[in-house]
């Protein structure tokens, strides 16, 4: 009876005939390197076998290369004239010191080799899917992705891609909130990937992040996608405001009305996809005096200083009317504007000569008497002088804006409005 020649990978490996995503090369690769391996563990050495891969048809075949000998020492890789008789070889066409070849079945690993090698096979897989995926993805940071949501929990969203993987939104990346269930569509960009512990990689999706915003203002600004418009920089207080500075490099492009649109037409879908974030959009300036002034707009700034030393805290002083439109809702606007400029910036409300601060209001310093005065410091730092620009702000925002513990804020604010009661 005739010995078949061939080991039919698609009967003993179904799970890999199903595999699509590993190149042919590295699948011929994979293979040989498996057997391989089982024959070194089943025969001591696999040096005197030779693996031949047909992937086209899911074949493989092995062969064991024997030393024609007069006495075998090692019988994995020695065989006499008279061996390769009862082998069914025509011995005659050999001679002493001349290489026979033999076919090797796969029941010649026995079931345990077998299941070895059914194991390791995946096992390989298993590892180059996760490289696959890995290099997809971390070629991709910075884009923006488009998937439906499969799970929400209380600290992330999951969402599949089109392969099965999965892809994260945790709580810390999604816009204070927004809520999603199953089926939703989100968009989102790509932050990171993260590979640890060979476990399959985790990609971080993101709403939050100034990319997301840019990559909005790309897809829906078609100048900015054909270079004509310059996005600078763009900072975000997810939620509630961002700032996006542009420059165009031709005169007959206003860079701020092609990217709001025609009433409003192109930035407001931007918005809707915020969850109606406010977006200002100005004009870029190297000139730091100028800039401020453009990001802390409606509010009229009087004068800046910008110190000695880009380390300085820039002081800017604003009329008494001026000041809670500079700062914004919660100081969101302010802090913007130095994240913008990338320096801290203090508000201070500066009077014309003669002019009285408002009868509605107090300094800060007129309750030196039951304030401490490094309390006052802080608060003037952030542009908090008067007690209703302090009642103005939250008390989280005034504890981290001023570096205050969360008792001290509130014993101010319960003396504040003491006073106004009264």
């Amino acid at each position: 009876m005739e010995k078949e020649k061939v080991i039919t990978l698609i009967d003993a490996f179904k799970d890999f005939k199903e595999e699509k995503n590993i190149d042919r090369p590295l699948m011929m690769q994979v293979l040989k390197d498996v057997f391989l391996t089982q024959l070194a563990k089943t025969y001591g050495s696999s040096d005197n076998f030779d693996v031949i891969v047909n992937v086209d048809k899911g074949t493989c075949e092995i062969y064991q290369n024997f030393e024609v000998v007069e006495e075998v020492e090692n019988p994995n890789a020695e065989i006499t004239l008279e061996g390769i008789k009862e082998d069914g070889g025509d011995y005659q066409d050999y001679e002493i010191g001349d290489q026979y070849s033999k076919f090797l079945p796969l029941a010649a690993f026995g079931r345990r080799g077998i299941l070895n090698i059914r194991q390791n096979l995946q096992g390989r897989i298993m590892d180059i899917e996760k490289a696959n995926v890995y290099k997809k993805y971390s070629e991709k940071v910075g884009e923006i992705f488009t998937g439906e949501v499969y799970q929400t929990w209380s600290k992330e969203v999951l969402i599949l891609d089109e392969d099965g993987n999965e892809l994260h939104i945790p709580k810390s990346e999604q816009i204070p909130g927004e809520h999603f269930k199953k089926s939703d569509n989100v968009r989102a960009i790509i932050k990171s990937v993260e590979m640890k512990n060979n476990t399959t990689p985790y990609i971080i999706l993101s709403r939050t992040s100034p990319e997301f915003l840019e990559r909005l203002f790309e897809q829906e600004v078609p100048e900015i996608a054909d270079g004509l418009i310059t996005i600078k920089k763009v900072v975000r207080v997810p939620g509630e405001r961002a700032k996006v500075a542009v420059e165009s490099y031709d005169d007959r492009i206003d860079p701020i009305g092609a990217c709001i649109g025609v009433k409003g037409g192109r930035i407001t879908g931007i918005v809707n996809e915020l969850r109606h974030e406010n977006i200002d959009v100005i004009p870029w300036s190297q000139n730091p005096t100028i800039l401020i002034q453009r990001a802390l707009n409606p509010a009229e700034v009087s004068r800046i200083d910008l110190g000695e030393s880009p380390e300085d805290k820039v002081k800017v002083y604003m009329r008494p009317d001026q000041v809670s439109k500079g700062i914004g809702r919660h100081g969101v606007n302010i802090q913007l504007a130095g994240m913008l400029l990338g320096r801290e910036i203090e508000v201070y409300r500066e009077f014309a000569k003669g002019e009285e601060d408002e009868e509605d209001d107090v300094l800060l310093r007129d309750f030196a008497d039951v304030i401490d005065s490094w309390v006052i410091d802080r608060l003037e730092e952030i542009g908090c002088d008067t007690a209703r620009s302090v009642l103005a702000l939250s008390p989280e925002d005034i504890a981290k804006r001023a570096d205050l513990e969360d008792e001290t804020v509130a014993d101010v604010i319960e003396i504040l409005k003491a006073e106004f009661e009264d």
